[in-house]
Formats: structure tokens, sequence, C-alpha cells
């Protein structure tokens, strides 16, 4: 098990739903606070270009503000990736560098691999990973028309296993349609989750992951 206290994981109900810039967000306005934090990817596909840890280190303007535990080239499913590229991938080695580098931290954020059934390695997801190191959850997810169904499966899956969620985090959020705008609102009622909006903010613009976050979540979601 790990510290819970001092660490947080930023989990999705997809990929490209930003958690990214969440995990950003977050990691830059510990280390505002002077915490000495940082952000962990257990494990990059579609690198290169895909580089999580680099847009972190970016946001927060300094190298050692996250770390990448392994990358592979295919733009895939950890698993599948290491398969198709033909390279070794072991659960244990994963889980074991994450439980490091939060221990090695006064404060960490560990990203996710798209959603929580993504295949990890040796048979083990995503949601094994959140569940063994025994972390609170945060998720992401999208903020339009059907994300009550992603986001409520994702909040039951992770409860089952133990895991608490500290909330919601409907990213790209604009209230144009009454789904977006409504939203909100239903998910709070059927998962019993605090849920916030975030705008969409500038992935060309890493530092306004920091100024965005802080703007849109309340403190009390920091680990």
């Amino acid at each position: 098990m790990t510290d819970g206290a001092r660490a947080l994981f930023v989990v999705g109900t997809d990929t490209g739903v930003g958690k990214t810039v969440v995990t950003a967000g977050l990691t830059g306005w510990l280390r505002e606070r002077g915490r000495d934090a940082v952000a962990v990817k257990p494990c990059q596909t579609g690198h290169p270009p895909d580089d999580d840890a680099g847009f972190v280190a970016d946001a927060c303007g300094d190298d050692d503000a996250a770390v990448c535990h392994r990358y592979l080239e295919p733009a895939l499913a950890p698993e599948v990736a290491a398969d198709v590229a033909d390279e070794p991938l072991a659960y244990g080695e994963i889980l074991s560098a994450v439980r490091e580098s939060v221990a090695a931290h006064e404060t960490a954020v560990v990203e996710g691999i798209g959603g929580l059934r993504v295949p990890l390695a040796d048979g083990r997801e995503v949601l094994d990973l959140v569940a063994d190191l025994g972390l609170p959850a945060l998720v992401v997810a999208r903020s339009g028309l059907g994300t009550l169904n992603h986001t409520g499966l994702t909040v039951d899956a992770l409860r089952a296993r133990g895991v608490e969620v500290r909330g919601v985090v409907l990213n790209e959020y604009e209230g144009a349609t009454t789904a977006e705008r409504t939203n909100p609102p239903v998910l709070e009622r059927t998962t019993d989750c605090e849920v916030w909006t975030v705008p969409q903010l500038a992935l060309a613009d890493a530092a306004e992951a920091v100024s965005g976050v802080r703007e849109h979540l309340p403190a009390t979601v920091l680990p």
C-alpha cells in the first residue's frame, strides 16, 4: 500500500479526456505551494511524439517535476504495445517503480494510461495498479453527451476495488449544450461525488494548465 494522504491517482474515463492537463495543473499548483511534488507516469505509449511527463515538466518549468518509468513506441495499450514492439513489460516492475517514486517525494500525482480497463502488463489493468497502490482517485471525464455512462461506470469500478474517489473533473467544459449544463448535477446525484468543471486549456501553452486547474478546482482536492 502507498500513503494515500500524500498522493493522488488521476484516472480517466477514456484516452484523450485531459488527464495530463489536470495532472500538470495539480503538480504545478502543489509546487507553487512549496511542496516537493512530482508527477508519475507509469508507462507512456506512442512515444515519440507523445510525452505526458514532458508536458508536466514544461508546465512546471522543471524537468524534475515529472518522471516516466517506461516508454513504448506503438500508440497502443501498454501490454499490447510491448507485444507489438517485442519488448518485455512486467507489472511488478511498474508497480515497484511507481511506489519508489511516490515514496521519494513529499507529494505525488500519478497519471493513468487511458481508461481503467486498459491492459497494462501480465494480464493486469490500470485499475489493478490504482487498487494495488492504495491511492485515492480523481476521475477526469469529458463534459458532453455520453459522459454520464462512462463516468458512472468508472466510479463504480473504482469503488468496487475499495478505491476512494475524491471527485470528478469534467474537462473542456463550455456549457454550450443542454447535456453539458445538466451533466454536473446529474453526476453528483448518481455518483455521490463532487463534480468540478474546467474549461478547455490550450495544450500548446503548458503553463496554462497550472493556472487553469488552480482557478477551477478547490484546494481540498490536493493530496
